[in-house]
């Protein structure tokens, strides 16, 4: 799945920072140079000296370019967005209970108790072939209709639109449309920072500070499927909106640092409105629609104490650049002032 293409370092320039309530999160040095997705020989590579990456690779060249410039792009499509769109549903933007469907809030108010344990908790949750991977129902039927009602609203409109990774080339990346502060954050928080607490606290799960939020969208005339990858995430939930389609079910693997020679895949039925919640390094992927249009949200939720340590993308000790917003997760802050944040939170 990785190639190196050669054996010096690239240096990366620095991007305006931003503070969140009290944290400053970075982005690691290595998102400008390593993980970079080909998406004509669907692998990702490893970018090291400038003058042999354009020589030979002018598409990945393209991508390093972008990449550099990417928070100051969002920043201004975000800016253009904000003064020339108007919603059609503006409800939306704003997480309310009533979203939420019934077996979701009972699994987050049992999740709060004191006496949750991770067994009684997976005796609550739909049971996978793929180890501690876990799927339950997040929204009702109508908070998805009016939320894509609302996104493919803003599809049709003139307002410029980013795409939400190197991998999926159709979708919204919701922090430019405004839906960070007064939906995800809160969903992260409130909701689904408890859950991953009990299922996941050894990857970062019961510390959670920041995340990244998009939606992508799978049309037969458009992009089908997803390549097998692991996500830029200690945590993620991918949540169905629906629309009518076939096929496409979810496989995963093994966690990322097991052979490809020694993983065997299981496949899993997405449906409309329910959420499936991972390990960010466990391997998968989307297999190819066959018919119709299929709307996936998807939050990738980030431990900075975990990544500060490692960045889970390139397994080495983080080279901090500045960024904007939460940015890729990282900060500078020690472990014990981490430890203590995780507690308040």
């Amino acid at each position: 799945m990785f190639c190196k293409l050669s054996s010096a370092l690239f240096l990366v320039t620095t991007m305006t920072n931003e503070r969140i309530g009290d944290a400053q999160f970075y982005i690691c040095s290595c998102f400008m140079t390593d993980n970079i997705f080909l998406e004509d020989y669907k692998l990702h590579v490893r970018f090291m000296t400038e003058d042999q990456f354009r020589r030979e690779y002018e598409s990945i060249s393209k991508e390093v370019d972008r990449r550099l410039c990417l928070a100051e792009t969002s920043l201004n499509r975000a800016a253009v967005i904000k003064n020339t769109y108007r919603p059609l549903h503006p409800h939306v933007y704003h997480l309310q209970e009533t979203f939420l469907a019934p077996e979701f809030k009972h699994i987050v108010k049992y999740c709060q108790s004191q006496n949750v344990t991770l067994k009684s908790l997976s005796d609550l949750l739909a049971k996978e072939t793929a180890p501690r991977v876990y799927r339950f129902p997040v929204f009702n039927k109508s908070f998805c209709a009016d939320l894509l009602n609302e996104l493919e609203h803003f599809e049709r409109s003139a307002a410029p639109k980013g795409r939400p990774n190197t991998m999926n080339n159709y979708g919204i990346l919701l922090s430019e449309l405004g839906f960070d502060q007064g939906f995800v954050t809160p969903l992260r928080e409130q909701y689904l920072h408890p859950l991953a607490s009990v299922l996941y606290p050894d990857c970062g799960g019961h510390c959670l500070d920041s995340h990244r939020a998009f939606v992508v969208k799978y049309d037969i005339k458009e992009d089908l499927d997803l390549s097998y990858h692991y996500d830029n995430a200690e945590v993620t939930l991918n949540v169905s909106l629906g629309r009518d389609f076939t096929e496409g079910n979810l496989y995963f693997g093994d966690m990322r640092q097991v052979p490809l020679n020694e993983t065997e895949c299981s496949e899993i039925k997405h449906r409309a409105g329910e959420g499936i919640l991972h390990r960010g390094q466990h391997m998968h992927g989307a297999l190819p629609i066959s018919s119709g249009q299929r709307w996936n949200l998807i939050i990738w939720m980030r431990s900075s104490q975990e990544r500060n340590k490692l960045c889970p993308m390139c397994n080495r000790k983080p080279v901090l650049v500045e960024g904007e917003g939460f940015a890729d997760g990282f900060t500078r802050r020690s472990t014990r002032l981490l430890a203590d944040f995780c507690e308040l939170t």
